[in-house]
């Protein structure tokens, strides 16, 4: 049995997906891209900002689901344009101290007009 995650501290799903779901001790987060939670809007207009929303979001999706960013084992990361590679690890190494398992491609696309998304598995505290 899994448990679905929601919290008003990141974006609500825009689609039929929950924020996080919980299943056993490993948290699995849906994609977050730079939505602002209390607006609804892209926040940011470029990759270190852009990427710094999306590590605010993940980090109330984690908490909400009793864990947080040293407790990520793997991500997954998407950006629109792999020039940004170097700003975004410079930003995602700021958040992702302990450096877990990662992927990161670029992609044609992201919803809204994103830079980047990111998603990531995590263990509970």
């Amino acid at each position: 049995m899994n448990t679905k995650v929601t919290t008003n501290k990141a974006p609500q799903a825009i689609g039929p997906y929950s924020q996080a779901v919980v299943l056993g001790n490993l948290i699995f987060t849906s994609g977050q891209i730079a939505l602002n939670p209390k607006t609804g809007s892209l926040e940011g207009e470029n990759i270190n900002e852009q990427t710094h929303r999306v590590c605010k979001n993940l980090r109330a999706v984690l908490e909400a689901s009793g864990s947080g960013f040293e407790y990520v084992v793997k991500t997954t990361c998407f950006l629109k344009d792999m020039n940004d590679f170097a700003d975004f690890n410079s930003v995602y190494g700021e958040y992702f101290t302990e450096k877990p398992a990662r992927s990161c491609v670029a992609v044609k696309e992201l919803p809204k007009g994103a830079l980047v998304e990111v998603e990531v598995i995590a263990e509970k505290e």
